[in-house]
């Protein structure tokens, strides 16, 4: 598993201020917003400096009953390759519907879709997750997705059907903690169980971002400061596992960098005070005979 350390999504609204800001180990750049025969000088520069970058897709839909578009995974792969990155990731989601086999105009929905928990729909999951494994040069990450309401009639958990896809496929996971928030918020959904039943071991990295709350219903924007219960999640996770990496999301309203710099001092803060949490928590089990968790089958 490659150690990426703590980072930030590069954006061209604060390139500067990513290149400015110390510590960054590496950053995530959406790949759809990128040529990999041109890319942005500002990501040459950190490339130069050893600073790691992951392309980060967002319209593969592999949740979707379509298998992926060839020229997508193509092109996923290309960029991958240009930026020298170790991994690529996209999302457990599913983004247009239609087409040619259902004799209806394909629509995109222009968002990330929810996948429905049941075995019929990891099934679909699965083996889309396994083409687009063949057909990239780099491992492949998937992520967590924040949600507004639940599908009728799931059968199981978040955290079992990440489980689940991990056992079947291998793939390795990208665990964004604010979208755990949102599903606890929006779904009644526990983090601390979604935590406990997914297998840590596959975590490639973590994403931590902003959101705001209107009429009890949370909204992930990427465009508010990261909150204390986001925070509280990520501790809850870097006290079950070393995260290899970590990732700070802003994608609109941007602040300074000196509040950029901030929540990043923050981020490390909470990962230091998590890891302390599961050494006591590991000693206390010990001191009370318990045996420590199997990781899950993969």
């Amino acid at each position: 598993m490659t150690e990426l350390g703590i980072g930030i999504g590069w954006r061209p609204e604060i390139a500067e201020a990513v290149e400015g800001l110390s510590g960054i180990d590496w950053v995530e750049v959406v790949a759809e917003n990128i040529c990999a025969d041109h890319l942005p000088d500002s990501l040459t520069r950190l490339r130069e400096r050893g600073v790691t970058v992951v392309p980060h897709g967002v319209s593969l839909g592999l949740g979707g009953a379509d298998r992926p578009d060839p020229a997508r995974l193509a092109a996923l792969g290309e960029k991958a390759v240009a930026l020298g990155a170790p991994l690529v990731t996209e999302h457990i989601a599913f983004v247009r519907a239609g087409g040619p086999l259902t004799a209806t105009p394909q629509l995109e929905a222009g968002h990330l879709l929810p996948v429905p928990r049941t075995r019929d729909a990891l099934d679909v999951l699965c083996e889309n997750v396994r083409i687009a494994q063949d057909a990239l040069p780099v491992p492949l990450a998937l992520e967590n997705i924040a949600a507004l309401v639940a599908w009728p009639g799931e059968e199981m958990s978040e955290g079992r059907f990440l489980a689940e896809l991990v056992e079947r496929t291998g793939v390795r996971l990208l665990i964004d903690v604010a979208n755990l928030h949102t599903n606890h918020v929006n779904r009644s959904e526990d983090p601390a169980r979604a935590l406990a039943e997914l297998p840590v071991e596959a975590i490639a990295y973590v994403h931590v971002a902003g959101g705001v709350e209107r009429d009890g219903v949370w909204h992930d924007t990427h465009a508010h400061p990261v909150p204390r219960a986001v925070l509280d999640v990520l501790a809850d996770l870097a006290s079950r596992v070393a995260p290899p990496g970590v990732l700070l999301e802003r994608d609109d309203d941007f602040p300074p960098a000196e509040e950029l710099a901030g929540e990043l001092r923050a981020i490390r803060a909470t990962l230091a005070g998590g890891r302390r949490g599961g050494a006591v928590r590991a000693d206390t089990a010990h001191r009370h005979g318990a045996r420590p968790p199997v990781p899950a089958p993969r």
